[in-house]
Formats: structure tokens, sequence, C-alpha cells
């Protein structure tokens, strides 16, 4: 475990930011970059290794952003012993956070500069909150963030119902609090960001969404490799997600009829898009 401590007096927030790396050295650092450009850094990044099969190359990537970056903000990197996913990743993250927020990254992503001072802030003010999300947007890597409107900022309520039917919670935009007993479910690799933003929200915690594009994706939500790329995988999770509330009481089983059949249709329309995408980029031009 590498660890480095920032020495500058700016402004911290107390949140401990977690990263899954699963062979992640061509993207990492851009993520890394865009928290280090925070109007308001956090107080940790937890960097968690989740044995990547690359002969170490995503570990000696990791050691180089922590030598490259010494003095500047406190990183850790943690090492799974084996390749658990992205959930077991995060959660192994969890039992090391030192702060009182923690905010997940992936690691070929990346966040808006002031996303850190904006949320931190909201969610400081409203201690009633248990998580919070915010708006995602795609952007091509010669595009530059946009402007935020931060004096006019529109929340809305997560409501559970509807999360049933569209998750309208980003795992890139989740800041939560770290005494939430919830965890990602073990073992489960796809959907398992949804399940566990559906059992906060169904055991009544108080969920809200900013209305603020804070964080960026580079590349297609489906079909573009990683673990969305397996549509018919990520239907099961939900599927799984909805017999765990079903299970838990927190839905009647025509709910759960209903949640599942809408579920089967947004793979559908998935695999639409993807072969419609696929067709395009292979065009003549």
């Amino acid at each position: 475990m590498d660890s480095l401590v920032i020495e500058n007096e700016e402004e911290v927030a107390p949140v401990s930011v977690i990263i899954p790396c699963y062979r992640c050295a061509d993207t990492v650092e851009r993520a890394l970059d865009s928290i280090l450009r925070q109007t308001m850094r956090p107080s940790e990044i937890l960097l968690v290794e989740d044995a990547s099969a690359d002969e170490a190359k995503t570990l000696r990537k990791l050691h180089e952003i922590v030598a490259a970056y010494d003095g500047k903000i406190h990183i850790q990197i943690l090492c799974m012993d084996t390749n658990g996913g992205p959930g077991e990743a995060r959660n192994f993250g969890w039992e090391h956070a030192l702060q009182p927020y923690i905010a997940f990254l992936d690691a070929d992503d990346a966040w808006h500069r002031s996303k850190i001072e904006i949320q931190y802030l909201w969610m400081k003010a409203n201690p009633f909150v248990n998580l919070s999300c915010h708006e995602t947007i795609f952007l091509s890597d010669r595009e530059r963030e946009p402007i935020l409107a931060k004096d006019h900022i529109s929340v809305k309520a997560i409501s559970a119902y509807r999360m049933l039917f569209s998750n309208s919670i980003p795992t890139r935009s989740v800041m939560l609090k770290t005494s939430i007993r919830e965890r990602f479910a073990e073992g489960m690799r796809y959907a398992e960001d949804y399940h566990l933003w559906l059992r906060i929200v169904f055991s009544r915690q108080q969920a809200y969404r900013l209305r603020l594009p804070m964080a960026f994706s580079f590349k297609g939500e489906f079909g573009a490799g990683g673990l969305s790329g397996n549509l018919l995988a990520m239907q099961h999770g939900e599927k799984m997600a909805y017999k765990s509330l079903l299970s838990a009481g927190h839905i009647s089983y025509p709910f759960y009829i209903t949640a599942s059949f809408f579920s089967r249709l947004k793979f559908w329309r998935r695999m639409l898009i993807v072969v419609i995408s696929s067709r395009n980029s292979n065009a003549p031009t």
C-alpha cells in the first residue's frame, strides 16, 4: 500500500474518492487529473487495483501516478488478491475510507472541476440526505467541459418506484455517506451499482439528483466494450436486483413482474442501439 499526504493548506472536503482499477493503465491518469483539478479537493483517493490480468501494467501505472503526485494529494493504492469486479473493489475501498463522505469514479471517466465543491457543500447543507447524484454527459477527447450555472442548481428527490424502470443514478456521479449500511452485492458483476441504489432508496433513505452535468464519460454506454458491453448479463443483473427487492418485501410480485418486463424491453432497445451504431461505424465514407 502506497500513501501520500497533502502538504498545502487549501480547503479540502472530507470526501474519500474510490476508483476501481482493472486494466486501466491507459485511462486512469485522466480520471486522476480531473480530481487534482478540483476547486475543492477530496481528502483522499483510494485506487483499488482489482487483480488486473495485464502483467502488472495497471499496478505499475498506479505507482507512477503516486510518485508523480507526491505532495499534491493523499493517494492510497489498495490491491485485491483476486479479481472481484467493480462492486467488490468499491466495497474494499469503502472498508478503508476514512472520511464521512464517499464519491465514486471509474477509471475511464472524469469529473467537472467544480463537482466536489458543489456536491459536497450541497450535502453538507442538507444533512438529512444520504446519497446524491447528478447529470453526466458524453465528451469527446477534443471537447471542453461545460460552464456550469452554479447559482441556480435545480435539485429533485429520487423516486424509488421510478428507479425500478429507469436508473437515474450514474455511479460516476454518486456521493454518499460512508455510514450507509448497504454495500455492493458480493459476486455481482453486472448492474451491481443499480442493485445498491435500489436497496438504498427502497429502505427510505433520502436520495437527490442535482441537475448539473458534473461527470463525463468518453465512450457510449452500450456496446463500447467493458462491462456495459455484455447486455444480456446486464439485463440478468437487473432482474436479480428486482428479486432482491421482492425477497426483502420492498416491492410486491406484480411490481416485480412489471419491472422485469420493462427491463427486457430496455435490453432490446440497447441491442438496437448497438446494431445501429455498428452499422453506422462500418458504413463507407
